[in-house]
């Protein structure tokens, strides 16, 4: 997949000549939702046997629309995961366009103009939401009046899935509140998040329950804390693992929030290593326990209930 990223005002001579089918949307998460936009829009690329791009901006709109701050959001997909999706369902090429102080105040007919007609897009696919600027004016409802007939709009009704709408603000509830086995229906698969290996207070290893501890991107949405039964991608290998997102109360109050993971046949040493985390379902909540012998009665418990989940 050919990726192309856009700067206003951009060079028109780094856009693919050919004529595209263009799929439209921020798409943070690619859930199911967003894959029936994509996979509709791969069907016309395929019967017009032209190449099928995606369009998507470099950050989330609440940033320049809202003015809420970029370190305080926290993505399903980052960047670098969302295109690894794309790349799954097929694209051929994907447009990063920035979200820079010129695109934001354009008015969506410069925007229709440019960023639809100007990628050579023959046939426009979005969902019902989807808006290019103020909701009010700039909405798939108006697109066809700025389209001018320029190229076909095909509007994607909500997916719904028990008669409520399947959201990226829904997914990322249920990731909060640790309802992993919702968000994956809703993503039609399973959630994760990256990290880097870093050295902890190595409580765990004295427990008899050694533990890899993760440093993870501020960017990255994190489930909200309890005790996750995981598969971790390490080196190449992936292994069945209980994470634990939480603060140690055992051993104090007021620490910080970790990400330990212990992983279940593992033993390597793997400080500085990548990992990606893939998060299947919860286990229990946190529990401050009374003592270490509490929490490794505990920990027994969890480690057989994540064997008998990944069974």
């Amino acid at each position: 997949m050919q990726v192309i990223y856009l700067d206003e005002p951009f060079n028109s001579k780094t856009i693919y000549p050919g004529p595209i089918v263009l799929a439209l949307g921020f798409f943070d998460g690619v859930h199911l939702g967003h894959q029936r936009v994509i996979e509709k829009a791969k069907q016309e690329a395929q019967k017009k046997g032209i190449k099928l791009a995606i369009m998507t901006l470099d950050r989330h709109p609440s940033i320049a629309f809202q003015g809420v701050p970029q370190t305080s959001v926290k993505y399903l997909t980052p960047l670098k995961r969302k295109l690894e999706l794309f790349v799954k369902l097929g694209a051929d090429i994907t447009y990063v366009v920035a979200l820079n102080d010129k695109i934001v105040p354009m008015g969506p007919q410069e925007f229709v103009d440019k960023y639809m007609v100007g990628l050579n897009a023959v046939t426009v696919v979005a969902g019902a939401d989807y808006t290019y600027g103020k909701k009010e004016i700039a909405n798939m409802t108006t697109l066809a009046d700025y389209g001018r007939d320029r190229f076909k709009i095909i509007t994607i009704p909500h997916l719904k899935k028990a008669g409520f709408k399947v959201g990226s603000t829904t997914i990322r509830q249920d990731i909060d509140e640790g309802k992993l086995r919702d968000a994956n229906k809703l993503l039609g698969y399973i959630y994760q998040t990256s990290g880097v290996v870093v050295h902890g207070k190595q409580r765990g290893r004295k427990l008899g329950y050694p533990t890899i501890n993760l440093r993870i991107p501020t960017d990255e949405r994190i489930p909200g804390e309890g005790i996750y039964a995981v598969k971790v991608r390490i080196i190449g290998k992936t292994v069945i693992g209980m994470a634990s997102i939480g603060r140690n109360e055992t051993f104090g109050v007021g620490q910080q929030q970790t990400v330990e993971i212990n992983l279940l046949a593992f033993s390597e040493m793997v400080y500085g290593e990548q990992v990606v985390v893939e998060w299947y379902c919860k286990l229990r909540e946190q529990v401050r326990f009374p003592n270490a012998q509490s929490l490794i009665l505990q920990l027994e418990h969890d480690k057989q209930a994540t064997e008998r989940y990944f069974e």
